[in-house]
């Protein structure tokens, strides 16, 4: 068995794209600004030219799945602020006519299934939804937060104690950009 001495991964920062790499990595682009903090002991990250550069030295398994989450999210931040993040989704229903508006931080879903009490989910971070006829639109410069606002929208809607073969009235996501 060899030891790999480290593992050097690198990331290509676009032209229009400028981190700041202090406690917390900040990346600005056309869309907006990310920052998060990423503190884990044994990887160190540095901007070189234009790439970001994460190392380990004498990685443990857990060092080497560490750099390639770390990896990813830097890719997401990078993604996010330059091209951002879109989430379709769709209403369906074959019972009762459902109604779907958004209240500030909030999706409010009316008449889900005939219930007399509107349903809530919450609308996480900077995300935006845009709801258009029964076309739900989720767009955001976090994957993060577009991911579970959508989470939350489906969790919604889920419905307890019926046969779902049956009632498939909800909310479903259709696609991801």
């Amino acid at each position: 068995m060899v030891l790999s001495a480290n593992i050097i991964e690198e990331i290509e920062v676009p032209d229009d794209v400028d981190v700041i790499i202090d406690k917390d990595v900040k990346v600005k682009g056309p869309k907006g600004e990310i920052s998060r903090t990423f503190n884990y002991p044994s990887i160190s990250l540095e901007q070189i030219e234009d790439k970001l550069v994460l190392t380990t030295n004498f990685p443990k398994k857990k060092d080497k799945s560490m750099i390639g989450t770390t990896r990813a999210h830097l890719t997401n931040m990078i993604t996010g602020v330059t091209e951002g993040f879109t989430y379709h989704m769709k209403i369906v229903f074959a019972h009762f006519p459902m109604t779907v508006k958004v209240n500030g931080n909030k999706v409010v879903i009316d008449n889900f299934l005939g219930e007399r009490h509107p349903r809530t989910a919450n609308v996480v971070g900077g995300a935006k939804v845009n709801v258009k006829g029964d076309e739900v639109t989720i767009t955001g410069i976090n994957k993060e937060d577009v991911g579970q606002t959508m989470a939350n929208l489906e969790q919604a809607t889920k419905i307890k104690g019926r046969d779902p073969r049956v009632f498939q009235d909800g909310i479903y996501l259709v696609s991801k950009n």
